[in-house]
C-alpha cells in the first residue's frame, strides 16, 4: 500500500516515520511463532508449556460469586472513578493482617486496573526530559516504557546470581544519581524467582533518602511464597516516607482478567498517581473492585494457591537437576531461572548430533521446536531460561504426568554448560 501523510506523524517515541518497517520480532512474539509451529509439525504431541506466566485456573467459586451478587447491584452500574471505599478498606485490612503494615485507607491506598496500567501511570507523576529511571533487568519493562515516552532515561541494574539476583544499587554511577528520580523493583522476582531480604528494604529505604529518589516495589507475587511471610516493602521502617507498592489480584487470586489491585503508600504519590488517572481512566468496574475485595479479604486463597505451586517446583526441581540444569526452589513467586546451556548432544537418524546454542533463545526456540518444551530466554545478564509451574495440569496426577513426560522428552540428550 503507499504511504500517505499518515506515516509521517507518528511520534518519535514509537519510531517516529519509521513505525511499523522494523523487522525484530519481539520475543513472546517468537515464542508464540514457534509453538504454533511445533504444534502444526506435530499435531499429536501436547505442547508442554512452561513458558507461560499466568495462573493456569479460574478464580476461586467464591469470587466469581462474589463478581455476580456485585454485578446485579443497581449502585454499581455507573462511573468508578477512583473507586469507593470498599476495595480501600480491604487492601488496609490485607496489608495489616498478612504484611503488618498499617496504612490510612483513606489516604494511602487507590485502585488500580491492574499493576500494569499504574506502572504506565506513575512516570507522568514524576518524569521529566532528562530525568533517569532506575530499572532492573532483566525485569518488566513497562514503567521505563513510558518513562522514555516523556523523555526520560533508564539505567539498567543486572540481576545476577552472584548478588542473588539484588541490584547492585552501589554500581549506580554520580552522573546517573545525580538525574535519578525513580528506582523500580519487583520481589518475589519475575523473572528470577529472587526474593528480597529486610537488609536489602532498608539500604533500598537509605539509598533512596541519601539521593532523594522514589521507590516503587511492585509486589504483583506478594503471598505467593513457599516459606516465612510476605515481605513487604512497606513494611520497612521510613518506606512510606520514599515510596509506594503496587499489589495486584492477578497472580495472587487467579485473577489475570479482572485488572484489578492497588497502590499503597506514601500519601503524596498516591494523590499524585490519583490526579494522573482520573484523567486516563474512569476506574474500574465496581463490582470487580468488590469482588476483589472479597479475594482480599480471604488470604487464605492465596495460601492454597502457593501450596499448588510449591507442590509442583517439588516435582519440576529435581526434574531439571536430573539433565544437570542447576534448579534451586524458590521462596516465592512461581519461576525457576535457570543457566541456558550452551550444548545439547543426542543422537539423530542413528548418528550422534552436538547442537551449539548461541544464547537462551536458541536453546529456547530448539526446546520448543523439537521437543515441544516451551520456556521464556532471558539474555539480559547472562543465558538463563525461565520455567514457570503454572503449566496446564487440572490435577495433581496431571501434575506428575506433565513432569513425567518433561522427563521423558528430554531422556535422550546430554546438556553441556
Amino acid at each position: 500500500m503507499e504511504e500517505n501523510y499518515i506515516q509521517e506523524l507518528f511520534a518519535g517515541r514509537i519510531g517516529g516515520n519509521q513505525y511499523g518497517k522494523g523487522t525484530a520480532i519481539y520475543k513472546f512474539e517468537k515464542i508464540k511463532r514457534a509453538k504454533a509451529e511445533a504444534r502444526a509439525r506435530r499435531p499429536d504431541v501436547t505442547l508442554l508449556d512452561f513458558g507461560v506466566g499466568e495462573p493456569d485456573e479460574m478464580a476461586f467459586p467464591e469470587v466469581v460469586d462474589s463478581l455476580r451478587s456485585e454485578a446485579g447491584k443497581p449502585e454499581n452500574r455507573g462511573y468508578a472513578d477512583n473507586g469507593d471505599g470498599v476495595l480501600k478498606q480491604s487492601a488496609a485490612k490485607y496489608l495489616k493482617t498478612v504484611c503488618g503494615v498499617e496504612i490510612d485507607p483513606e489516604k494511602e491506598v487507590l485502585h488500580s486496573m491492574g499493576s500494569k496500567a499504574a506502572l504506565s501511570l506513575l512516570p507522568a507523576c514524576f518524569i521529566n526530559p532528562g530525568d533517569v529511571s532506575l530499572m532492573t533487568t532483566p525485569g518488566y519493562p513497562i514503567f521505563g516504557t513510558h518513562a522514555k515516552y516523556y523523555g526520560g532515561e533508564v539505567f539498567n541494574l543486572k540481576l545476577t546470581a552472584e548478588n542473588n539476583f539484588l541490584p547492585d544499587l552501589d554500581s549506580v554511577p554520580q552522573d546517573i544519581l545525580k538525574r535519578s528520580k525513580t528506582l523500580v523493583i519487583n520481589y518475589p522476582n519475575n523473572p528470577t524467582g529472587a526474593s528480597a531480604t529486610p537488609e536489602f528494604f532498608a539500604k533500598v529505604v537509605e539509598f533512596a533518602l541519601k539521593n532523594k529518589i522514589i521507590v516503587i516495589h511492585d509486589f504483583a507475587y506478594a503471598a505467593l511464597v513457599y516459606e516465612g511471610k510476605p515481605l513487604s516493602f512497606l513494611s520497612t521502617p521510613g518506606a512510606r516516607e520514599v515510596g509506594v507498592e503496587l499489589h495486584s489480584a492477578s497472580k495472587n487470586f487467579n485473577m489475570t482478567g479482572w485488572r484489578c489491585g492497588f497502590v499503597a503508600g506514601n500519601e503524596n504519590i498516591v494523590r499524585a498517581y490519583g490526579d494522573v488517572k482520573d484523567n486516563s481512566d474512569s476506574g474500574q468496574f465496581l463490582a470487580i473492585q468488590h469482588a476483589v475485595a472479597h479475594a482480599f479479604d480471604h488470604p487464605e486463597i492465596t495460601v492454597k494457591i502457593a501450596a499448588k505451586y510449591s507442590r509442583r517446583m517439588d516435582m519440576l526441581v529435581p526434574a531439571l537437576n536430573s539433565f544437570g540444569f542447576r534448579a534451586k526452589k524458590p521462596k516465592g513467586s512461581f519461576f525457576l531461572y535457570v543457566p541456558a546451556p550452551k550444548s545439547a548432544s543426542f543422537t539423530k537418524a542413528g548418528k550422534k548430533e552436538v547442537l551449539q546454542f548461541a544464547n537462551a533463545e536458541a536453546f529456547s526456540q530448539w526446546l520448543i521446536m523439537e521437543k515441544s518444551i516451551s520456556t521464556v530466554p532471558w539474555d539480559d545478564a547472562g543465558a538463563y531460561v525461565r520455567w514457570s509451574t503454572t503449566f496446564n495440569a487440572p490435577s495433581p496426577e496431571d501434575e506428575t504426568r506433565a513432569v513425567e513426560d518433561l522427563h521423558s522428552r528430554l531422556s535422550d540428550v546430554t546438556f553441556e554448560w
